[in-house]
């Protein structure tokens, strides 16, 4: 099945390229955005059709299967959202349809998951959860192989979390997860050939979404290592809607002010900004979501004291980059 996940969406991202250009979904370069060639969007829907021909079957067929309800809601709100996505990829929507097409997919999942022994008070929760994780990962997509890279260590730090909580039925599928975004990485990799567009930014962030609830549902402890997996991403984007709501902004319209959006405008490649995502998943995210892990107890102190150094560092390194744009004089975007 993780054979497969890879090689269908390697072999459905080809095809997307060739789609884009023939009917013009090209991302051209501006003064919002990262890139400085004209570059065709849509490649995630590899990854979206991957996901779909392997997730499912895993998460019914193998051992620890989940209950048919569960996955049926999971699907359709792949589908939904990906649809979304799909469609402003296309076209351009309105932010109101488009955000409550994604706080449905999310609540259909909450429900599923209630219907199967949660509690219903944390519906409302996992919707707001849901509908903030799409978005996210939404604005996280911004740079050459960054969100492609994140859902490979996600899922796969996912998967490893399942089968330590012997659940192969979810490792399995977290795996599968981690291949497609892997076949898509292949052409997304700087300098890309493709962007993942919201077809796929959006269901990437359901996915992870969904995976991390059914993670809580079978113990609630593997909440915390999972979450700090995320770390990078859900700190960069959380402090930069803080921060631009604080600062009066506007934040609901696009804009370059996340910290990898700042690194590749003071002069940091696409490939050096994504190598230090990686470097803090690997040196910081990966041990520390091993020892909450490992030591139930200390789970908790060891998330916020995650979320603490990421804060930390995001000041740091968004000051440090302010101050080189600024003796630089201008912005580079390469």
């Amino acid at each position: 099945m993780v054979l497969a996940a890879l090689v269908i969406a390697m072999v459905v991202v080809r095809g997307a390229i060739a789609y884009a250009h023939r009917r013009g979904m090209m991302d051209l370069p501006g003064q919002r955005r990262s890139h400085t060639l004209p570059t065709p969007r849509g490649g995630g829907i590899g990854v979206v059709v991957a996901v779909l021909l392997t997730v499912p079957a895993c998460l019914l067929m193998l051992p620890g299967r989940l209950p048919f309800a569960v996955v049926a809601a999971l699907a359709i709100s792949t589908i939904l959202v990906a649809a979304v996505g799909w469609w402003d990829d296309h076209a351009s929507l309105p932010v109101l349809p488009r955000f409550g097409i994604q706080l449905l997919s999310a609540g259909l999942l909450a429900v599923a998951l209630a219907s199967a022994g949660m509690s219903w008070w944390w519906v409302p929760v996992l919707m707001l959860a849901g509908g903030w994780s799409i978005n996210l990962h939404n604005f996280m997509d911004g740079i050459d192989g960054l969100l492609a890279q994140q859902v490979i260590f996600i899922g796969l730090g996912l998967a490893l979390i399942a089968q330590a909580a012997i659940q192969p039925a979810m490792a399995v599928a977290c795996a599968c997860l981690a291949a497609a975004a892997a076949g898509f990485w292949y052409f997304n990799r700087p300098r890309a050939r493709i962007f993942m567009g919201d077809v796929g930014s959006g269901t990437m962030g359901l996915l992870i979404f969904a995976f991390t609830a059914l993670l809580w549902q079978v113990d609630w402890h593997l909440i915390w290592p999972a979450l700090i997996l995320s770390s990078s991403f859900v700190a960069d984007s959380s402090l930069t809607l803080l921060n631009r709501m604080v600062s009066g902004r506007r934040w609901y319209t696009a804009h370059r002010e996340h910290l990898y959006q700042w690194m590749v405008r003071s002069g940091f490649t696409h490939a050096t900004g994504g190598a230090c995502y990686l470097g803090w998943n690997m040196l910081v995210a990966a041990p520390l979501a091993f020892l909450a892990w490992a030591c139930p107890t200390w789970a908790v102190p060891v998330f916020f004291g995650t979320y603490l150094i990421a804060t930390t560092v995001w000041i740091v390194m968004k000051r440090q980059c302010l101050w080189r744009v600024g003796n630089k004089g201008r912005h580079v975007a390469t």
